[in-house]
């Protein structure tokens, strides 16, 4: 893989984690406008055959029913999360980090994490490590702020496009690796 793909792999993850970030707020009438927009402005060297259908991709994960509850309105995008979690020796692990979007609602919290893998894995079981690391760190700070709620966390895959949720044991099963330093 050449530098030059990496590169370019790297900026068309930036530019979908932002448009997911934005284009939610937006009404939906002005969407694509807006999309098209900004990926003129901010990805120099790619031509408008190759923002249309990035453009096009955002616009229908915004628009899945499968996805409605990650983009309702309520959802949070770009959520500054810092907290900490105790060693098992008792010491402090500072957790700290953005949420791609979080949704809390009166019944429970979801955490979901963007990734814009072209070959996501098939299985939660595979997601890969720092990603179930991340997600259980986070889940751990916000159990502290919502100790009546169940706590969500999920991948959602967009080339996909498909959401993996992380089971509950195993996100715990992580957290424990870390906590026990």
């Amino acid at each position: 893989e050449s530098q030059e793909t990496r590169s370019r792999a790297l900026q068309r993850g930036t530019l979908v984690h932002r448009l997911l970030q934005s284009l939610p707020d937006i009404p939906q009438g002005r969407r694509r406008d807006t999309a098209l927009a900004f990926l003129a402005r901010n990805a120099s060297g790619w031509t408008e055959s190759e923002l249309a259908p990035l453009a096009a991709l955002v616009l229908a994960l915004i628009a899945d029913p499968k996805f409605a509850a990650v983009f309702a309105a309520g959802s949070r995008a770009e959520v500054a999360i810092a907290g900490r979690v105790t060693t098992r020796r008792g010491g402090p692990a500072l957790v700290s980090g953005q949420i791609d979007r979080l949704v809390v609602t009166a019944d429970a919290v979801l955490i979901v994490d963007f990734k814009t893998n072209h070959a996501p894995p098939s299985k939660a079981a595979d997601a890969p490590q720092v990603y179930v690391r991340q997600l259980a760190l986070y889940r751990a700070v916000l159990g502290k702020l919502y100790p009546d709620r169940p706590i969500k966390a999920a991948l959602l895959w967009t080339e996909t496009p498909e959401m993996m949720e992380i089971s509950g044991p195993a996100l715990d099963a992580e957290l424990a690796t870390i906590i026990s330093v």
